[in-house]
């Protein structure tokens, strides 16, 4: 099994190493469902982390119909990616009806050139998620991260299951949202799949010398190395 974990700083790209994963997500912004990081944090976990690190493209939270100046920013975004010898990219984008939006699919895929390519979770708001994947399989899409079109993986598990026996190897269907370590073991039996995607996240908090202002809050989330070991080894 592979396990790819999202990070959204360099200690957490670093914990997820040491506890032996086998892929990072990266992005920001995780309480709004996780947003495109800052080069700066691409540079430093691809020069400093050894474990493959795929990036999310996402410019804004909210919906995934996009406007062409949004279009254009994720563009940039990808591209910047490719430069800064990223393994991977994580894209998706819906129309107005709520379908996966082709056009902007291939122009980003097709800016990724030879990056490996993974739809986001764009994928569980669509209204037939079965065309959907067939859709992504022409495409040439290589995995495809979802809950299920649930709020999360377990919850999910049983469409999980149907969408990882009709991709019949085709594409990667990958559970994720609410991994952990007591859930991972009945997604894995039920859904078949072999990777899956989760934070590990804890809150870290150091001594606060003021008090914490809305928007403003002294902690902040970091995955855990003992969580990523404690999940992994549930399986």
């Amino acid at each position: 099994m592979l396990f790819e974990i999202c990070t959204v700083n360099i200690q957490s790209a670093l914990a997820a190493q040491r506890a032996g994963a086998h892929r990072l997500e990266l992005c920001s912004a995780l309480d709004g469902g996780g947003l495109t990081p800052s080069p700066g944090i691409i540079r430093a976990v691809v020069n400093e982390v050894q474990v493959p690190a795929h990036v999310l493209i996402r410019p804004r939270e909210g919906n995934f119909c996009y406007s062409e100046r949004e279009i254009s920013i994720m563009l940039d975004d990808v591209r910047f990616c490719r430069e800064a010898g990223a393994a991977g990219v994580v894209i998706g984008a819906l129309d107005a009806q709520g379908e996966l939006d082709i056009r902007t699919l291939e122009a980003l895929r097709d800016a990724a050139g030879p990056l490996d390519v993974t739809c986001h979770r764009a994928f569980d708001y669509t209204r037939d998620p079965f065309q959907s994947l067939e859709t992504l399989i022409a495409l040439g899409f290589r995995r495809v991260l979802s809950s299920g079109q649930a709020t999360t993986a377990f919850e999910g598990r049983f469409l999980l299951k149907d969408l990882v026996e009709r991709a019949a190897g085709r594409i990667t269907v990958m559970p994720g949202a609410g991994i952990s370590p007591k859930n991972i073991h009945d997604v894995a039996t039920v859904t078949g799949a072999q990777e899956f995607h989760l934070t590990g996240r804890k809150k870290t908090v150091q001594p606060n010398p003021g008090g914490d202002i809305p928007g403003l809050e002294w902690w902040y989330w970091e995955s855990s190395e003992e969580v990523i070991r404690a999940t992994m080894a549930a399986v």
